[in-house]
């Protein structure tokens, strides 16, 4: 089948980008990080993945930001939600938030990237 370009995708076609912010509760985010940490590290050997990083604010220590790509948001939704690895960040995840994580889903439309800049 001939790819139309000037036929809009569905709302599930394609790449989608979470962007997850998180408010940890005073003296927890050293745990969070430990519970987070496999889970990224698990991610990135699935196939439908793309790309994750992980923010922490500069002003305020408590507040992280992830930023995860995926190639299949239904895969995401029927499957990578559900992986076994994750089991323990989210059933501690509560108990670390001090207010409800905000969770926006974005559709990359480009990358950019150099992978010889120093952080």
């Amino acid at each position: 089948m001939k790819h139309d370009r000037h036929r809009p995708r569905t709302a599930t076609a394609g790449p989608r980008t979470f962007v997850i912010s998180f408010h940890i509760r005073d003296g927890f985010q050293e745990e969070f990080l430990a519970l987070l940490t496999p889970v990224l590290d698990a991610m990135r050997h699935e196939a439908t993945f793309i790309n994750a990083m992980l923010h922490q604010d500069p002003d305020n220590p408590a507040r992280f930001m992830l930023y995860e790509t995926w190639a299949d948001l239904d895969e995401v939704m029927n499957v990578q939600i559900g992986r076994d690895y994750r089991k323990a960040f989210w059933d501690r995840l509560p108990e670390l938030l001090s207010e409800p994580r905000h969770i926006q889903t974005w559709q990359p439309i480009r990358s950019d990237f150099t992978f010889f800049a120093a952080w």
